[in-house]
This record gives C-alpha cells, structure tokens and sequence, in this order.
C-alpha cells in the first residue's frame, strides 16, 4: 500500500491507524508500505477492516485515526494530495495496525 513519507513516520509512531483510497482496493490482511510504484520498504500492516464511505462522512474519531488533529487539517492534507474535496465522493476506508517486527 502506498503512503507519502509524512504518514509513513505518522504510522510508525502509532498516529496513523486508518486511511482513505479512491479507486483500487487492497485486501484485508498483511502488506508492505510503499514510498512509491518501486519503492518497497521493510514495514508492514495489517488491514482489519475495509469499507466505503462518502468522504464528507468522515468523523472527528476518524480524523485522528488518520493521523491529524482537525478537520480543516485533514481536508488541507486531502487537498494537497487530491486536488479538491469533495464530500460526495466515495472512498475505501482501512483500519489497520503496524505489524511489530
């Protein structure tokens, strides 16, 4: 699964327990992050649950789980990472956990 550096470190300090996808779906149990296409790194999680959502549905409990503090925050990163926010559109979440090794 690929994450940008920022959640990768937000992962490893137990920060990052839940993320939002559009489009391709990932299967529940282990996998290894990615920084890129082919970038694989030694860190492992494991998907525990996956379903969709409208994104505007999003909770405060959510938010945190994703590893930011506010709303705002979290709509800011999506932006950045997205283009817009669009509360309407559809997404999978995941809730996983860091695998200790």
């Amino acid at each position: 699964m690929l994450f940008k550096e920022e959640h990768i470190r937000k992962i490893l300090l137990g920060k990052k327990t839940m993320t939002r996808r559009v489009g391709r779906l990932h299967n529940l149990g282990r996998t290894r992050i990615q920084r890129s296409w082919y970038d694989w790194t030694d860190i492992e999680i494991e998907i525990l649950k996956r379903y969709p959502q409208k994104l505007g549905e999003i909770s405060l409990g959510d938010v945190r789980k994703e590893g930011y503090s506010s709303l705002e925050e979290y709509k800011a990163a999506w932006i950045k990472i997205h283009g817009r926010w669009n509360p309407d559109l559809e997404v999978w979440v995941y809730e996983f956990r860091l695998v200790k090794k």
